[in-house]
């Protein structure tokens, strides 16, 4: 960590910032589950909103 001192004594700390990286595009594979995944959560939003409009 790095960490300074300024006149008055007081200290300053600085978080130590990871490695800044590209991100890679998805394969195929990745993107059938993100699509799944998101069909799986309109279903479930869909059904309890459906029960919340039944019941009320």
């Amino acid at each position: 960590m790095l960490t300074t001192i300024d006149e008055t004594g007081r200290l300053n700390n600085y978080a130590v910032e990871p490695e800044m990286y590209f991100a890679s595009f998805p394969s195929l594979d990745q993107q059938r589950r993100y699509w799944q995944q998101g069909g799986i959560a309109m279903l479930l939003v869909s059904a309890v909103t459906l029960v919340a409009f039944l019941v009320s």
